[in-house]
């Protein structure tokens, strides 16, 4: 059996079902909740690897079962929710959700979700070992002690602004990061006027680091949300 633990905060029972079914046959260990008062108990209680919550449970908004998580666990959280507008992705991501997936959805692209989610938990840890000195992501290579980046061989002149672009990305390697959080964090506000200022830097770090920057390897937009680091497999 696979030794990830998985939480489920859904009270529509045949969504629950299917989650559950879906991820007992992948051989997850899972526990399940109806209610947001239980989905936190389990949260504290269960120890889970990643948590797969609902916005729309009959005692609290799964907004505010995000924000408590967040005074004392980086527990993972993937949003599955009905709720499909860009403000309330926003809203649930910027209170600390990990990804936001919108019913109704695929097995397949949950399943996805989920492997990305363990593997940031995984490279969390061994980075708590190493964060110190350096980052790899397939040909990526940032060395925080020097300050430098590198693709390949290659080393990469950035920006200063580009440098903590990409260094906020990575130190988030597959995690959603809002506009506004991205603002707040490197520029020290969050205005969305400023919107326009970070899509150009973003733009201009992706020709220096993405092989094609027309279809990137490294930074995922997520289109009226913000952006993504994706973790790149090494290649033999």
């Amino acid at each position: 059996m696979n030794k990830s633990k998985i939480l489920i905060v859904e009270d529509d029972t045949a969504i629950s079902n299917l989650i559950v079914t879906t991820l007992e046959t992948q051989g997850y260990q899972h526990h399940a909740a109806r209610t947001g008062a239980a989905g936190l108990l389990e949260a504290a209680s269960y120890g889970p690897d990643v948590m797969i919550l609902d916005l729309g449970l009959p005692d609290m908004d799964g907004v505010d079962i995000i924000r408590k998580v967040r005074g004392w666990s980086n527990l993972p959280i993937i949003v599955v929710s009905a709720r499909a507008e860009d403000n309330d992705k926003v809203e649930a991501l910027d209170a600390g959700a990990d990804d936001y997936l919108t019913k109704p959805f695929s097995i397949e692209e949950l399943l996805a979700r989920l492997r990305v989610a363990l593997r940031r938990v995984r490279c969390d840890g061994s980075r708590l070992m190493d964060e110190s000195s350096s980052y790899t992501n397939g040909d990526l290579n940032i060395d925080y002690a020097a300050g430098c980046v590198y693709v390949g061989e290659t080393e990469i002149h950035l920006t200063p602004i580009e440098y903590k672009l990409l260094c906020l990305l990575a130190k988030n390697t597959g995690k959603v990061l809002t506009h506004n959080y991205i603002l707040k964090e490197v520029w020290g506000n969050a205005l969305a006027t400023d919107t326009p200022s970070l899509r150009v830097f973003m733009a201009t770090l992706r020709k220096k680091i993405e092989p094609i920057p027309s279809e990137p390897r490294y930074i995922q937009t997520h289109i009226g949300v913000g952006y993504r680091m994706l973790r790149v497999e090494t290649q033999p």
